[in-house]
């Protein structure tokens, strides 16, 4: 499995839909968990890291970078 690297900033779509119906969360925050905000309501939820890593589908957008 590849390492995949996560930014604050970034849109990821998970594997499951939240009962919003939106499946696609921004990350705010990284570390040992996770805090990812719903982008159709606000919810804000505090993940493991290992559990994100398995319930992420794919990096939708990612902020440019800032040299």
């Amino acid at each position: 499995m590849a390492f995949v690297r996560y930014y604050v900033g970034d849109v990821v779509q998970m594997k499951k839909s939240h009962p919003c119906g939106s499946d696609q969360w921004e990350i705010r925050r990284i570390g040992t968990d996770f805090l990812i905000v719903c982008n159709g309501c606000g919810h804000q939820l505090l993940m493991p890291r290992p559990k994100f890593e398995k319930a992420v589908k794919k990096i939708v957008s990612r902020l440019p970078e800032i040299e």
